[in-house]
Order: C-alpha cells, then structure tokens, then sequence
C-alpha cells in the first residue's frame, strides 16, 4: 500500500505549553517538561540527553549506554566535525561528559564487533571500541579510502551486517545526470557517466583495511542518495532515498508548480544484489503509483518506456521530505505494535518551493513479514517549530537509535539536539 502525497496522513496535537494529549506522559520524572518540543503519541515523553553539540548526523548508542555521534562540519562557530561520544555520569538521563574525536567531517557511524565504523566523506574509518572506554580506544585504521565527495550528495553511510558486508551508500553528484546541472531543458546524458562510481550502494569487507572503490562492489544502482540504510530483523538491506527536485523549474511546460512540490516520491526501496531503481532514467509517480521516464530522457511524465523493466519501491512517501535514517526496532520497551517495524526519520528539504515545505519529522511504517504492512504514522514531530524551512526550521532530525533499554534516540543537525524517546504508559 502506498501513499500519494495529496493524502498525508495529519497528527493532531492539542498543545498547550507543550503539553495536550501527551502531557500525561511528559509529566514522568524521567522526562522534560513538554518533551523537548517534540510532539509524541499518547504514552511516550523525551527527555533531551544533549543539546548545542553541532551537526548531529546519525549516532549509536553502546551496550553501556554511551552515545557516540558523527558529525558534520558547518560555517559556525564550534561547528566542527568529528566523532563525539557522550556520557551520563550521574544518572539524570543527560549527558555530562563530552569528548570528542577528530574533525572529518561525516554522516555515517556503526558499532560492530568491537569497532566504530565512521564515515568521512571520502572513505570509512575503524576506531576500536573496548566496553566501557569512552569514544575510540585508540587511533583508526582505514577500510575505505578515495571515495569520490566532490559536488553534491557527499555524505556517506556506514552500515556493517552480521557476515561483515559494510555498505556504504555513494550519493549522485547531480540532480538527474543532465549535461548541464539543473538548467531548464537541459537533456539528460545517455549513458549516464556518474553511475559507474556514484549513485547506488557499494560493498566492501569490514574486516580488512587499505581498500579503494575498485575493490568493492556495486551492490544496486540507479539509487540518487541513500545514506537511510538498515538492516532488518531477517538480514535484508533496506534503504531511503532522496527522489529527485525541480521537476517544475526544469520542465515547466510538463509540470506544474504543484506538481513539482509534491513530485517525485521518496522510495523505501528493498536492496538485493545487482538491483537497478533506475535513476537518472526514472522517477516514482505517486499518483501513477509506477516508475516513469525523466524528462531529460524523453518522459513527458506519463509514458514508462524502459523504466517498466527498473525495480520500483517497496513503499513510497511524500516528495522532497529528505529522508536521513531509517531504523528497524527491535527491542521490546515499546508497544507491541512496534516490533520489527521501521523508524525513519526525515530532514526536511527546499524543493517544495513556493509550496509549504515538508517533512521535519520522525515516521513509523509498520512490517509484516519483512514488507511493509500499513499506512505510515507520524511518531514523532515539532522539530522545526514554528517556521518549517530549511534555514528558519529549530531543529531537523537526522540519526536513530536504540538504547541498551529500548528507548529511541534522535538526533538533529540544526540545533544540535539529542533526544531520547521513552514509553512510559498511558
């Protein structure tokens, strides 16, 4: 079952000084008063763990509960880059020591059999990681090294299975493979160079160190940018990408300005070996509920042409919502309903444009039998506050994950906030 986007599923919260519906559970003494500004389902209440700590990008939390964050550089002052970890010393919930590693500026972060993946734009990182110890136990060796980051989608992911298969998602560098970025009418270049290095999923060996792109493998292609990647509870890769923009700017004697906004869908695609999704050639119509042609390559948004023979999504979601991570949850604090079901959280983005903006928010998508089973729910919300823009937005979610004790922990690369999310009954 898939969504289009004229059907958004809307929450409604009756705040009052951050508390309405929720307020209940806001008022348990392990939770802030109103929960940190996110608005939750009834029985759940956030505390924030950290706050200002710069570019939070995704993050894991050890078996002892310490919080360890990729993250971002920025043009402020102090926003550096760098692995951070975190610590709560005196048992309140929020982090009272802070220390930080290196200054590469990264997105991707995985703990696996006593090491910490990290991610830079341009290669993957070992630290190794002992119990107890806070942040790295010493210096990194490098998995992966010379993975191209110039121009756009630069961030990558780090994602390590239980067969020791790292993944890492190589973003396009263009919005649709035109010989000129982003100009109108600017047809598409056939075949498309940048998929011989970008846009799709490479896999490497975790275990062994000194490697390039050439000694990987190109896992899928046709993937635009899909840093949201996760392993389910059966051991399938799923990911998130981020559709392509400016359907409107470009082709706007094809597409309306509606059309543009709410145009193409953000694909929760299904990753198996040597899948294409079809990028720059395609684009998943959500009205259409199918993959068809891009402009640049003949589509006059109607016709499939070769797409009919690419692998659409497993779900699609409202366009430009620019999802940042998904998360399988597996742990048993929160209701049943949540078991084995999908948290991805969503940035927010600026193609919607001169249409309100979307996004800014964290989903649940429900899983049965390792696909998705219903219609998503918003779970978590608020982030932005009152201006829901890329520059005006308060916060804007990014990483997810799962503590020791099954609380959801969410992470923001605006304001720099950490929040941890529990269940506390209704």
């Amino acid at each position: 079952m898939r969504r289009t986007p004229f059907q958004v599923p809307i929450v409604t919260s009756l705040l009052l000084f951050g508390l309405g519906v929720e307020g209940v559970a806001a008022q348990d003494s392990r939770c802030d008063p109103g929960n940190g500004g996110l608005e939750l389902p009834p029985g759940f209440c956030a505390v924030v763990v950290a706050d200002s700590i710069g570019r939070g990008r995704h993050l894991v939390v050890a078996p002892n509960g310490d919080i360890l964050v990729a993250l971002r550089r920025g043009r402020g002052e102090g926003e550096n880059g760098g692995l951070l970890a975190l610590r709560d010393n005196d048992g309140d919930g929020r982090a009272d020591v802070m220390e930080r590693f290196g200054e590469s500026s990264a997105t991707g972060i995985s703990l696996r059999d006593g090491f910490i993946y990290f991610a830079p734009d341009d290669a993957v990182l070992r630290y190794p990681f002992e119990p107890g110890t806070l942040g790295p136990a010493g210096p990194p060796d490098t998995i992966v090294s010379g993975l191209p980051s110039d121009r756009s989608h630069a961030a990558k992911s780090a994602l390590v299975d239980d067969d020791g298969n790292l993944f890492v998602n190589v973003g396009s560098p263009t919005n649709s493979c035109q010989a000129e970025d982003r100009v109108e009418g600017s047809t598409g270049q056939d075949p498309c160079p940048q998929l011989e290095t970008r846009a799709g999923i490479w896999r490497f060996d975790a275990r062994r160190t000194g490697q390039t792109q050439a000694d990987g493998e190109r896992y899928a292609t046709g993937l635009r940018n899909t840093f949201a990647l996760a392993i389910d509870p059966a051991g399938q890769l799923f990911g998130v990408q981020h559709g392509r923009d400016q359907l409107h700017q470009n082709w706007p004697a094809l597409f309306s300005e509606e059309q543009g906004a709410y145009k193409p869908s953000e694909e929760l695609v299904r990753i198996e070996r040597a899948d294409d999704f079809g990028w720059p050639y395609c684009y998943h119509d959500p009205e259409q509920d199918r993959l068809v042609l891009s402009p640049e390559y003949g589509g006059d948004g109607e016709r499939s042409g070769t797409c009919s023979e690419k692998k659409g999504p497993a779900f699609a979601f409202p366009a430009h919502w620019a999802p940042e991570a998904i998360l399988f949850y597996t742990a048993d604090q929160f209701p049943a309903k949540y078991r084995n079901g999908a948290f991805i959280s969503f940035h927010g983005s600026w193609n919607r444009d001169p249409l309100p903006q979307g996004g800014y928010k964290v989903v649940f998508l429900p899983f049965e039998n390792g696909r998705p089973a219903a219609e998503f729910e918003v779970f978590a919300d608020g982030f932005a506050g009152p201006d829901v823009s890329p520059r005006d937005a308060l916060h804007r979610p990014t990483g997810l994950a799962v503590g020791p004790d099954g609380s959801l922990y969410i992470a923001d690369d605006k304001g720099g906030r950490i929040w941890r999310v529990l269940y506390v009954g209704e």
